[in-house]
C-alpha cells in the first residue's frame, strides 16, 4: 500500500515533479482482487471441509457394508438352523417308521401265523411220513451204470419226497 506523503521528494528535479503530478491524477484507491467478504463467499468450500465430508462418507460406507455382512451372516445362520431342524424331524420320522416296520416284520414272520394261514386258507398239513435216501459208495455206483443204484427197490419207479 502506498501512503501519501511518506515518500521523500527530490527538490532539484522538476521533471520528476511533473511526472508525479500526472500520476496523481489517477484515482486515489487501488482494487486488490481476492480480499474481503465477497471473495470469501466466491471462494467456495474449503479443502478441509471437503476432506471431512469424504471421511464421513467413507465411514458411513464402511458401516453400511458391515451391517449388510452381519445381516447376510445372520440370515444364512437362520436358514441353516431351519434346514437342520427339518432334517432332525425327518430323521425322527424315519426312526419311528423303522421301528414300526420291524414290529410288523416280526409279527408277519412268526411261525405260528404262517402255519395257521397254510392250514386254514390253503389246506396244507405237515407231512406224517418221511423218506430217507442213503447214498452208497462209489464202488456200488460202478455196478449199476443206469444210476438207479441209489434208489431202493420199492421206490424205483415212484417219485419220492425228501425231508
Amino acid at each position: 500500500m502506498r501512503y501519501q506523503g511518506s515518500e521523500a521528494y527530490n527538490m532539484s528535479a522538476t521533471e520528476v515533479r511533473r511526472e508525479r503530478t500526472q500520476v496523481e491524477q489517477r484515482p486515489s484507491f487501488e482494487v486488490v482482487t481476492g480480499g474481503g467478504l465477497d471473495a470469501r463467499a466466491r471462494a467456495g468450500v474449503s479443502p478441509r471441509f471437503v476432506a471431512r465430508v469424504r471421511a464421513v462418507v467413507a465411514l458411513a460406507a464402511v458401516l453400511v457394508v458391515l451391517g449388510m455382512a452381519r445381516v447376510a451372516i445372520t440370515s444364512a445362520t437362520v436358514a441353516l438352523l431351519t434346514s437342520n431342524a427339518s432334517l432332525s424331524e425327518q430323521i425322527s420320522e424315519a426312526q419311528t417308521l423303522n421301528e414300526q416296520l420291524r414290529i410288523e416284520r416280526s409279527v408277519l414272520s412268526s411261525n405260528a401265523r404262517i402255519s395257521r394261514i397254510a392250514t386254514q386258507n390253503y389246506g396244507m398239513v405237515l407231512p406224517t411220513e418221511s423218506v430217507r435216501v442213503t447214498l452208497q459208495d462209489d464202488s456200488a455206483d460202478a455196478a449199476a451204470p443206469d444210476g438207479e443204484a441209489a434208489q431202493t427197490g420199492e421206490d424205483a419207479g415212484a417219485p419220492s419226497d425228501v425231508s
